[in-house]
């Protein structure tokens, strides 16, 4: 990879085998040896999907075939690797009589996911730290950065297709480079462009205890197969004629509806180039051009990778499902009532689960995937500011997955968690109305909502483990057993010790002012705000949202005035 760009052969893509062994391998030998690997070695979480959608799983799909039904996908998955069959057929797919010399970074008429010669209408390029947004470029300036604009930035091959992959799916709305041969491009630039692809969802990645089990949960079951006119970017010259679209090629590109998932993967939102330079170490990419490229027209609802908003009576011309996107500073398991949401809502608004999500479900039914099975859920995000032009935030957390709450017929097991998940946000707003009440006594004012930190952002951190815990152990949870009851239990008397201690530490560091209060006229009327009493109204909320550790723990460890 050092020397020529070969994404097949070349040692680029560093994992971490199943026995806890690193190296660094090739797109050919990842695959083939994907059962052993445990996990990639990826510099951000946002790098995981653009890596599975943009080349390893377009390339499975493409050379193996989507799997038509359960069953198909269940032979699969029970070789617990890529079958002889399947190996030659990668290795073919790969070989140099088909694709393989399309798989090249550096160099060539067809460098990978590029546009060869790519030039820009002032003729100038840009450092290479443009494709990274954790790096100061542009308009994009991230409060601690290790380099400025100023600094050359020198990427290995590998390093630069990951992030070259990485600007593919996420980069910024930001004005684009006009490019030499782009008639739409306007002085120079252009405007107007959106996101990448995966920079508007919500991004759900399901994940197994090796690769290939990930590749597999990512896989589709398509009843209807690839349609053949579908190819990924690298075949774009065999789609049919009369589809009439630009090369991705090319500096031309156009809004369009992505033509199938092989498409959709593969889509490449912007044109780019690579520029390299020989140093003593080999290649290294330091300059790059980054244009505008398709615009995709809107986000299919078949895209397996996102939860969605569904919308009952949405506005004329509105889609009625959108893409979900993450909420910052929440982690993953506060969103367990998108993700557990297998059916669409009965009645007005709702969320609604990824159709892979779904798809796990559905082959647990069929025993496809054994009740303990360790299902994991990766998310991530980015939240983007000013006209979505610059990345704010990055978001990326994974939890545990009990399989069996995926299955349609588990109503009580989701209902069950999400409840914990209910009861921990409840006693967290609780804590924050102990906070503005205690302030209140003090002679003080509520924080506002939006400065400060509150209470219940410490508490639900510290809840964090104990929920994993819980989503972990639940994995072999019965209907008729009393895990689940004792679970709930152990559950409740965590959130209540969490609670207390922090309700202890906000009361301790009131002043002394606060047990006599201070009596503020609220609609006329007067209302007396004391310590004692703001402590009496918390746990007494308390015992109402535990009810168990409140039966558990009468009598007893409450804080006092």
């Amino acid at each position: 990879m050092e020397t020529d760009g070969d994404l097949v052969h070349g040692a680029w893509l560093g994992t971490v085998d199943t026995d806890g062994t690193s190296r660094t391998a090739g797109l050919l030998g990842v695959l083939v040896g994907a059962h052993t690997t445990q996990r990639l070695e990826l510099p951000a979480s946002t790098m995981l999907p653009s890596l599975l959608r943009q080349l390893l799983l377009p390339v499975v799909l493409d050379a193996v075939g989507a799997p038509r039904t359960r069953r198909e996908w269940t032979e699969r998955f029970g070789h617990g690797c890529f079958s002889d069959a399947e190996v030659e057929l990668l290795t073919d797919y790969l070989g140099p009589r088909r694709y393989g010399g399309r798989f090249r970074i550096l160099g060539g008429e067809q460098p990978f996911a590029q546009v060869a010669g790519l030039e820009a209408l002032n003729g100038e390029t840009k450092s290479v730290a443009q494709l990274v947004p954790s790096i100061a470029s542009g308009n994009n300036v991230p409060l601690f950065s290790a380099l400025t604009e100023a600094d050359e930035m020198l990427l290995t091959p590998g390093q630069a297709l990951l992030w070259l992959l990485h600007a593919h799916c996420w980069d910024t709305a930001s004005i684009k480079t006009g490019a030499v041969g782009d008639p739409q491009a306007k002085n120079g630039k252009t405007t107007g462009n959106p996101t990448g692809p995966l920079g508007q969802l919500g991004v759900v990645v399901p994940v197994g205890r090796n690769l290939f089990e990930t590749l597999m949960l990512n896989t589709p079951i398509l009843p209807d197969g690839l349609d053949p006119a579908d190819r990924p970017q690298w075949a774009w010259d065999e789609r049919p004629a009369e589809l009439g679209r630009k090369s991705p090629a090319g500096p031309e590109w156009s809004t369009r509806p992505a033509g199938g998932l092989l498409d959709l993967l593969t889509f490449q939102s912007r044109r780019i180039r690579l520029i390299a330079r020989e140093t003593e170490q080999g290649p290294r990419v330091h300059r790059v051009i980054v244009s505008a490229g398709d615009r995709l027209a809107r986000t299919p609802e078949w895209d397996p990778h996102t939860a969605w908003s569904h919308t009952a009576k949405p506005k004329a011309g509105q889609p009625q499902r959108r893409p979900r996107r993450h909420i910052s500073g929440r982690a993953a398991w506060q969103g367990l009532g998108t993700l557990l949401a297998l059916a669409l809502p009965v009645e007005g608004d709702g969320p609604y689960t990824s159709a892979l999500l779904r798809q796990a479900g559905d082959l647990r039914a069929d025993d496809a995937l054994p009740t303990d099975y360790p299902l994991g859920v990766e998310i991530c995000g980015l939240e983007y500011g000013t006209q979505s032009a610059v990345v704010e935030n990055a978001i990326g957390d994974s939890l545990p997955l009990p399989v069996a709450s995926l299955l349609a017929e588990n109503d009580w097991l989701r209902a069950a968690i999400l409840e914990c998940a209910s009861q921990a946000d409840r006693a967290g707003r609780a804590l924050d109305n102990l906070d503005n009440d205690l302030r209140r006594a003090s002679g003080g004012d509520p924080l506002p909502r939006d400065r400060g930190q509150r209470p219940s952002s410490r508490f639900l951190h510290a809840l964090d483990g104990t929920m994993r815990r819980l989503l972990a152990g639940l994995r072999t949870v019965g209907e008729d057993d009393d895990l689940l009851e004792r679970a709930e239990l152990a559950w409740e008397l965590s959130v209540r010790a969490a609670a207390v201690r922090e309700a202890e530490a906000l009361l301790a560091a009131v002043p002394p002012r606060a047990v006599v209060g201070r009596v503020e006229k609220v609609n006329g009327k007067d209302v007396v705000h004391r310590s004692g009493k703001a402590v009496g109204a918390f746990y007494k909320k308390l015992a109402e949202i535990l009810p168990r550790a409140a039966e558990e723990s009468s009598g007893g460890g409450k804080a006092t005035a």
